[in-house]
């Protein structure tokens, strides 16, 4: 019987020494088998499973690769302390971006309601404030919902333009 045990143990650890292991910025290691890199996500399968999971490259320090050995970085942390990092702040645009982050508040930037700027130059203002929302929860990253802008007279009364831009704050 101890024979048995040792004999699996040895199986055990022979099949995870072989195991892919992927390193989340958070501290947590996923151990499977890594399927594909993609631009922004890596597909993998945890160990005695057949169903493909997503997690984006955002989420993602390193992959050591079981077989070779071999250590892959992906993504470096981005760090946001405060309102004063708001330019560290990514906006991401697509919800596979945002697998494997923890979601925090919605945030919300906009132009003042008289703006007389062009529209790039409200376009910009308003993802700043954005980034600043982000940045004072600590959150590095923002998953746009919405970006609207309005232009004439529809927007207020003395015809300027207004840009109103939404998004839910992630961090890892």
């Amino acid at each position: 019987m101890k024979k048995l045990v040792l004999l699996f143990a040895l199986i055990t650890s022979i099949v995870s020494a072989q195991a892919d292991k992927i390193y989340k910025h958070n501290g947590e290691v996923i151990t499977g088998k890594v399927v594909k890199l993609e631009e922004y996500t890596i597909v993998f399968k945890y160990d005695g499973e057949d169903a493909e999971n997503t997690v984006s490259k955002y989420a993602i320090e390193k992959i050591v690769y079981g077989k070779s050995g071999r250590v892959e970085e992906v993504t470096e942390k981005i760090v946001v302390n405060g309102e004063d990092d708001w330019e560290k702040v990514v906006i991401l645009e697509d919800k596979a971006y945002i697998s494997g982050l923890k979601k925090g508040e919605e945030v919300r930037g906009k132009t003042g309601l008289i703006n007389f700027q062009t529209g790039n130059t409200g376009d910009k203002k308003a993802e700043k404030k954005l980034k600043m929302e982000a940045a004072k929860l600590g959150c590095p990253f923002i998953l746009l919902t919405a970006d609207k802008a309005t232009v004439g007279a529809n927007s207020n009364q003395l015809g300027g333009s207004q840009v109103i831009k939404k998004g839910v704050a992630y961090k890892y």
